[in-house]
């Protein structure tokens, strides 16, 4: 089953999610390790052509992702009236700091007027240029809304985890495999 339908998450859904999570955690990563690198380091150079070629395809992803998400129905949510709202608002806001972190970055990088190779396959191109302080300005608003994310993330799958453990609820089975 590729779609979702009430009960679970489709195979698409599922496999675009656990990818998103470890694209997410990895450029993270690599983020906060490429602040360490000095100018003669080998990585120094290679580290954000790494981080912006997945930043741009995880870009891509969330765009794919958000737009299945509306082609498809949300499976229903286990769990007290405020856990429901919760989740949504929460699930709202994982895709709301996942693209301001993402443009963001894409506005650090374009700042300068060129685009953005992502892993010589393609380049996108450098659209706006022209904010003051563009490079400094949509740096801040990287790293906070990618510190936001991760913290946010890991709530989350906190939340998953409770869920199976705890209340003994299907939320993390569905995420694993599709249920009929």
């Amino acid at each position: 089953m590729i779609t979702d339908n009430k009960r679970s998450y489709g195979w698409l859904s599922i496999l675009i999610h656990w990818i998103s999570a470890l694209v997410v955690i990895g450029l993270f990563a690599l983020g906060y390790w490429m602040l360490t690198l000095g100018y003669y380091d080998p990585w120094y150079r290679l580290g954000p052509w790494w981080h912006k070629s997945f930043g741009m395809l995880l870009l891509i992803l969330t765009l794919v992702r958000v737009l299945w998400r509306f082609a498809n129905p949300t499976p229903t949510l286990s769990g007290s009236r405020f856990e429901r709202v919760g989740a949504r608002l929460g699930h709202w806001l994982l895709y709301a700091l996942l693209l301001l972190t993402m443009l963001s970055g894409y506005l650090i990088s374009t700042a300068d007027g060129r685009g953005i190779s992502v892993f010589d396959w393609f380049t996108v191109p450098a659209l706006i240029t022209s904010i003051p302080a563009q490079e400094n300005l949509a740096g801040e608003v990287h790293w906070y809304s990618a510190l936001a994310l991760v913290i946010l993330a890991g709530g989350h799958a906190l939340m998953a985890l409770k869920h199976h453990f705890w209340d003994k609820h299907d939320t993390l089975k569905r995420m694993l495999k599709p249920q009929k």
